[in-house]
């Protein structure tokens, strides 16, 4: 499971930085005594909330499987709209950054990663979860610290997706 979380993270920082212009873009902030990246952009920096490495705090959650799984299919099948419109709705907030499933089918169904510092920010978020609220998942949150970049993700996605969730 952890080799498979971090080729899956690994992949997404990838594909981030790869969307990243690839001609310089020239550095007025740096002093002779501070070495900068010669496509260091100090606005983008700040606009992301990024640190001097370009990282920002955010909360990931591991999406598990609940306690509750007695649903009948019409039931689950409405908790799953209102599970996905929150996390549409999140997104559209700047709050979650990336959401998304794993395909192995086991209790950890998938990840979260919320665009805030602290577990306390986090939990108030998954609170607003229908299927947290129905008890068919729970979260297990971890503060981390990634690229600042990420918080691009929601603003590319919906010029790859072809199809809407």
């Amino acid at each position: 499971m952890g080799r498979r979380l971090l080729f899956a993270l690994l992949t997404l920082v990838l594909a981030v930085w790869a969307c990243q212009p690839s001609t310089p873009v020239a550095d007025n902030t740096s002093t002779a005594n501070e070495p900068s990246s010669p496509m260091y952009d100090a606005d983008l920096a700040n606009a992301l909330g990024a640190d001097d490495y370009g990282m920002r705090p955010y909360v990931m959650a591991f999406l598990k499987r609940g306690p509750n799984q007695s649903l009948d299919s019409l039931a689950a099948a409405n908790l799953q709209i209102a599970h996905l419109d929150n996390i549409k709705r999140l997104a559209s907030e700047d709050k979650l950054v990336v959401a998304g499933p794993f395909l192995d089918y086991t209790d950890i169904r998938g990840i979260y990663i919320f665009a805030v510092a602290t577990v306390a920010a986090a939990e108030a978020l998954t609170a607003t979860d229908a299927a947290i609220q129905a008890g068919t998942l729970t979260m297990e949150l971890h503060p981390w610290y990634g690229s600042a970049a990420i918080m691009q993700v929601n603003g590319l996605h919906p010029r790859i997706a072809k199809k809407q969730i």
